[in-house]
């Protein structure tokens, strides 16, 4: 078994920022991650609506359609919506992360420490 991880951005680089920074196994206690990448919103739909994704991490930042929208979507859409993460460029837009529903917020540029701590504690690994 394993964690499907959606990873929703316009720029590869980032996906494969928040891929490496994460690992195929960022915690012990949690199973091997299997990535998803996304460049686009109605990929990110599709998948969502799925059922499949077990975490979506969504680029607030992403062009034309941004994560925090999506996140928004996603939760007033999706009755078994799965846990996101917004990643964000700058604090001021933790309130709009607030009002999109995401469970957490992680900062661009990607923080290695950062990001691995958020998702392993949003997927309720013990300490």
């Amino acid at each position: 078994m394993s964690i499907r991880v959606l990873v929703y951005s316009d720029d590869v680089n980032v996906r494969q920022q928040v891929i490496v920074a994460l690992g195929r196994r960022p915690d012990p206690a949690l199973p091997e991650f299997e990535y998803v990448e996304v460049a686009t919103e109605p990929v990110v739909v599709q998948n969502l609506d799925s059922g499949k994704i077990d975490l979506a991490i969504l680029d607030g930042s992403a062009v034309p359609a941004g994560g925090i929208g999506i996140a928004k979507q996603m939760k007033d859409e999706i009755t078994d919506c799965p846990p996101i993460v917004l990643l964000i460029e700058r604090s001021a837009d933790a309130w709009l992360a607030t009002w999109s529903r995401a469970e957490a917020v992680a900062s661009l540029p990607i923080d290695p420490l950062d990001l691995v701590g958020t998702v392993t504690a949003l997927l309720q690994v013990p300490a």
